[in-house]
């Protein structure tokens, strides 16, 4: 992706948000991340990230389509309202004067990925794990209602790339959700219709276990080790990729967390909130796990071209699903 994006494109970009020498710029590949082809912008000016959105026919989910265009009011939100170390939005456009993409230009981040780290002790990696607890609990305190001046509350994904309608109640929008991603996965060819429809059945089947006061959280949905960025000692110097954010169960979140590797005992030390581990609250647990894991049949599909990676997300996602069925 990075090869299509000549660096007179880059210079351009660069220079309609920076006041430096043209001479000074130097270009090179961030070597994390898969979604977006992002760039080390160095200059006169400082140290920058410059991430470009993948062209509009890679292949996208339906929440993933234009999701670049939330990013700088949740970077404002976040900075103006928490201690979360997110980058500075130093410029972004989205009207594809300059290249057919979105892109958004951010002040660098001290420190490197938790994915690239090596020789991390037990003792810093706790540290880590408790920190990025401390920090997605402060990004859990802000609201729909709050932030975004909505009355009355609103839920799902309610930013400017609008994937879907917003919904009265966090029930109706997961609901929406879920066949909005079965829809994505029947149209890469990972589903038959007849597959899909056992899926939506299974949530109607367990719809009352999601109907309940839920606060409209403001929640991440992509904590991994890749967009955590540590110090040397294990600090957390940045949270970066707010890109999937939605708003809503908190307890959705934690099903990322669960996949990803993050919920272990010092995150929830550093979160501070016990989980709750009730018949009902197991239930959506595996719907939120199920969700997340899902989303990986169309991309294999789509953009990995992996059709045999994509059949082992299926099958597992089978298993979970079988889980839920009524013991006979």
């Amino acid at each position: 992706m990075t090869a299509t994006i000549d660096a007179q494109t880059l210079t351009d970009i660069s220079l309609a948000h920076l006041p430096t020498d043209p001479a000074s710029l130097r270009f090179s590949p961030v070597k994390t991340g898969k979604h977006n082809a992002s760039f080390w912008v160095e200059c006169d000016a400082g140290r920058f990230v410059l991430r470009i959105a993948p062209p509009d026919d890679a292949g996208l989910l339906f929440y993933e389509r234009l999701m670049m265009r939330q990013e700088p009011r949740l970077h404002a939100l976040i900075r103006a309202n928490t201690p979360i170390p997110a980058a500075e939005v130093i410029g972004y456009d989205f009207s594809r004067r300059l290249i057919d993409r979105d892109y958004i230009l951010l002040a660098a981040l001290p420190g490197q990925p938790l994915s690239e780290v090596s020789g991390l002790t037990a003792t810093q990696f706790s540290r880590t794990l408790h920190q990025v607890g401390e920090y997605l609990r402060q990004l859990h305190t802000l609201t729909a209602t709050g932030c975004l001046d909505l009355n009355p509350t609103q839920y799902g994904y309610l930013g400017e790339h609008q994937p879907m309608p917003p919904q009265p109640d966090w029930g109706s929008a997961f609901e929406l959700m879920w066949h909005k991603l079965l829809d994505d996965v029947v149209a890469s060819g990972g589903y038959t219709q007849a597959e899909a429809q056992a899926m939506r059945d299974l949530l109607e089947l367990h719809r009352r276990h999601f109907e309940r006061p839920v606060t409209a959280s403001l929640l991440h949905m992509d904590v991994w080790s890749q967009n955590i960025l540590i110090d040397d000692a294990g600090n957390v110097t940045g949270l970066v990729d707010f890109d999937r954010a939605l708003w809503g169960d908190i307890e959705i979140e934690y099903a990322v967390l669960d996949y990803c590797g993050i919920s272990e005992p010092p995150f929830w030390q550093g979160y501070g909130r016990p989980r709750d581990e009730s018949t009902p609250a197991l239930i959506r647990r595996q719907f939120y796990l199920l969700y997340e894991i899902q989303k990986y049949i169309p991309i294999r599909i789509w953009r990995r071209s992996d059709p045999a990676g994509a059949e082992q997300y299926k099958q597992r996602s089978f298993q979970l699903a079988a889980q839920l069925l009524p013991k006979r």
